[in-house]
């Protein structure tokens, strides 16, 4: 069996060629540059392969080099992914971390919150489940999260304010709705279709103004916020929530005449509190962090 070719001489590899020769390739790597023409030699020879080629005085890899840099660059990545996964497990982190996520919640904020998170916690696993009404509850019920952002705290649990969420009527900007050019009366809205999002719970729980003759109901609420912006029907949604269509046109809000805006409160719900894990806190400032950067807190307007 061939000795395994150490970790150092794929390094050196891609230091030569990233850096464009020996000395520079040396110095990025904090090494003599005579160690790094042992490593290049040794791998060479272990290989029984010419990996550079001269080209003036820069050091060119040959097409063998080329392959041979590809899947020393996967190499690498993933050794050093497996030290940062190492180094988090040793500090405590857990391996996975479930989260159910009201859908009200800005979907950018959530992302930004996770690309926040990812730059220390590389090593967990992250799922993510999108609920509405009592699907965020039943999340917490059954233990299927670790971490929830409800609109509301089931019975025995306990949860702190994270932001205020204004909800808004809209439709597209062609929708009949906006045509009429006036004030909008309730009755108005109950001769148009309305679209709702389904409770993703077993309840199957109804939320918000549903008076309106025709109903089309969606499981996902993106689907829902595409269906109005095509001009299908008018619904309300959480206005951060549509922040780009509301700002790009895609969706405008209808000028009622009373009950324009609607709130709830998203809290933050440990499932077990007096265990909290590092990664489980660590997304949950993330998220608090965003927020407050966003001017979204609890009291904001």
């Amino acid at each position: 069996m061939s000795d395994i070719i150490p970790l150092a001489y794929w390094q050196a590899l891609i230091a030569v060629v990233d850096h464009n020769g020996y000395a520079q390739a040396a110095e990025a790597l904090g090494k003599s540059q005579s160690a790094v023409s042992y490593a290049i030699q040794r791998l060479e020879d272990q290989l029984g392969l010419r990996l550079f080629r001269l080209q003036g005085r820069r050091a060119v890899p040959t097409h063998s080099g080329q392959i041979l840099l590809q899947r020393a660059r996967v190499l690498v990545e993933h050794a050093q992914g497996l030290d940062s996964a190492g180094r988090q497990l040793a500090a405590g982190r857990e391996p996975l971390l479930r989260v159910a996520i009201d859908a009200i919640c800005p979907d950018w904020l959530l992302l930004a919150a996770l690309v926040q998170f990812s730059k220390d916690c590389q090593a967990t696993r992250v799922e993510i489940q999108e609920t509405v009404l009592s699907g965020t509850d039943e999340a917490l019920l059954r233990r299927e999260a670790d971490l929830v952002i409800t609109s509301r705290i089931p019975q025995g649990f306990s949860g702190e304010p994270m932001m205020q969420v204004r909800f808004v009527a809209v439709a597209a900007p062609d929708h009949p709705l906006h045509a009429l050019g006036r004030p909008l009366q309730w009755a108005d809205l109950r001769q148009h279709r309305q679209l709702v999002v389904r409770d993703s719970g077993t309840r199957r729980e109804s939320s918000g103004w549903l008076d309106a003759e025709q109903r089309w109901t969606f499981s996902e609420p993106i689907t829902s916020i595409r269906a109005a912006c095509a001009g299908l029907g008018f619904a309300w949604y959480a206005e951060q929530r549509i922040r780009d269509e509301l700002k790009d046109g895609r969706l405008r809000v209808l000028p009622l005449q009373e009950g324009r805006h609607r709130y709830a409160m998203l809290y933050r719900v440990f499932a077990q509190p007096d265990f909290i894990g590092p990664a489980c806190q660590e997304l949950a400032n993330a998220l608090d962090e965003q927020i407050r950067a966003a001017g979204l807190g609890p009291s904001s307007p």
